[in-house]
């Protein structure tokens, strides 16, 4: 047998497509990635299958929808009875390592956010074991392991295999604030460090956009550098080992809070970056979503401090949300290149396939709103993806649609190993596969809103130069033209000129759905 190829797949979190040196951003230097780029194959229409963490994350790890693998929404962990391509790759003899966020399990102790439902006078109420249609385990012990309460115990260790990966070092959470292996290694290591990670004794700054805080916690005390170390020793210490290996470098920036550290913080100013198309002109009318955002904020200027979900910005803090994350980008690249610089120094570069992709993105300002939510736009489903082969292509851009279910499939079969049945990725064009003619993205929410009405769920297609959405609930569904508008600012779904264009896409859409149910567990008899 010939020697198996090895990976090393870099994740980031909230990164737009539009964030990165090699795809055209005016100021943001990424040297690094840049150099990646140029030795591979770098994708200009790659999509998340949800553009949310723990869905999107349990997407790439099962090679399956949402709705197939069962984390439809931030706060269901990933089941263990789904496989994961990493669980396959480590069957076949390969070493399998993740450094970094995981999110595949729930890493807070907030109460979920669904009313608990009205049983109606003379009628049983269920008992709690028949109350939900489906038994679950998901409480049990084994989908703790990314919650404090598991890392407050003495000498916390999580169980191996964790999802496939042999060698786990964790890091969770987001900012300063990031806990397991990192929040570990510090109290060990630099536990002056400790006392600076308070929102309340950071720098001074003039900045105004809601969660930017100035950490006191030193460049090499931040999470960033805390990965790119561990995985940087990993790699220096295969240097007379064989085996082929997988390794997922995953960082948790950039994300709100935003905080890059040390010489990060200023290292771009918010009057340099774009300024967004919705506040250039008066002539944009805005969708009912970003007016209730907007009205919500002007009642109360402090919102947005702790809350997540999609906020209404001024100009002034979108350019200081884009130049504070711009910070924490060039802080990624910088730690990308001491791993890719390890992997040379050990000897396995000539051998190993490196990729670089993102979780989904962050509005930063695009049609006025800050985070993310409910709303499909371009700047939350699009992200970076790198596919950087020693062997093959180098230098080359593509227009190939792709999605994030696709990168484990596609690494199983440059691998040559087999996937499991009922995967739905498909095999992308970098190695031989057909790709696909049209992405489909899932999105679900716990939380009611006033826009979107209660447990919001949206599904979109992109296909061609279209963008079509249909929310489950009381938003407005969404067809753009993404050719003559780029920034999604006129929603055509009412216009008359375009009713054969949204009937094609609303039969693209059900057929990506019928394909998406699940054809698995197998039947165990004819009948």
């Amino acid at each position: 047998m010939t020697e198996r190829p090895s990976y090393i797949l870099f994740i980031t979190d909230q990164q737009r497509y539009d964030h990165l040196g090699c795809n055209g951003h005016p100021v943001l230097r990424t040297p690094n990635i840049d150099a990646m780029a140029a030795e591979g194959v770098s994708h200009d229409r790659f999509y998340v299958a949800s553009p949310v963490c723990m869905p999107n994350r349990a997407s790439l790890m099962t090679c399956r929808m949402p709705s197939s693998h069962g984390t439809r929404s931030l706060g269901i962990p990933l089941s263990h009875d789904n496989v994961t391509f990493v669980e396959l790759l480590s069957a076949a003899g390969y070493d399998t390592c993740l450094i970094g966020k995981s999110h595949l399990q729930n890493v807070s102790d907030w109460d979920i956010q669904i009313e608990p439902p009205e049983h109606r006078e003379d009628f049983a109420a269920p008992p709690d074991d028949l109350a939900i249609a489906v038994r679950c385990d998901l409480d049990n012990e084994t989908y703790q392991y990314e919650r404090q309460e598991f890392w407050d115990k003495p000498d916390p260790k999580v169980p191996l295999p964790f999802y496939g990966f042999n060698e786990y070092t964790s890091v969770m959470r987001h900012g300063f604030n990031t806990g397991g292996d990192h929040l570990e290694w510090v109290k060990k290591n630099a536990p002056d460090a400790l006392a600076k990670r308070g929102r309340n004794i950071q720098l001074a700054h003039d900045y105004t956009v809601p969660q930017a805080i100035r950490t006191k916690v030193p460049e090499e005390h931040y999470s960033t550098s805390f990965i790119a170390d561990r995985a940087a020793e990993w790699l220096e210490a295969r240097k007379d080992n064989p085996k082929p290996f997988l390794l997922v470098v995953s960082f948790p920036d950039p994300h709100h809070p935003f905080t890059p550290p040390g010489k990060y913080w200023d290292m771009y100013k918010p009057e340099d970056m774009v300024v967004p198309a919705a506040y250039v002109g008066d002539d944009w009318d805005p969708p009912e979503y970003v007016k209730i955002a907007e009205r919500d904020r002007a009642n109360d200027p402090s919102l947005g401090q702790m809350a997540g979900y999609s906020l209404a910005v001024s100009k002034q803090e979108a350019q200081e949300a884009r130049a504070l994350t711009c910070g924490m980008i060039t802080m990624i690249d910088d730690a990308v290149g001491r791993v890719r610089n390890a992997a040379f120094e050990s000897g396995v570069a000539d051998n190993t396939v490196q990729i670089y992709t993102s979780d989904h993105g962050d509005h930063l300002g695009e049609h006025r709103l800050l985070f993310k939510g409910a709303e499909q736009y371009d700047s939350l489903t699009h992200v970076p993806f790198i596919w950087a082969d020693p062997k093959a292509d180098s230098g080359t851009r593509t227009d190939d649609l792709a999605q994030t279910h696709d990168i484990g499939t596609t690494i199983l079969e440059h691998a040559k190993v087999e996937r499991s049945l009922g995967m739905q990725g498909v095999v992308l064009p970098v190695v031989g596969g057909a790709g696909r003619n049209a992405a489909h993205i899932q999105y679900e929410t716990q939380r009611t809103q006033e826009a979107f009405g209660p447990r919001p769920r949206v599904h979109s297609i992109v296909q061609g130069n279209w963008r079509l959405s249909i929310y489950l609930g009381k938003c407005q569904n969404e067809l753009f033209d993404l050719a003559n508008d780029p920034g999604e600012m006129v929603n055509l779904w009412d216009n008359a000129e375009n009713q054969d264009v949204k009937a094609r896409l609303l039969e693209g859409l059900a057929e990506l759905e019928i394909a998406a149910a699940d054809r698995v567990p197998l039947p165990t008899a004819q009948a």
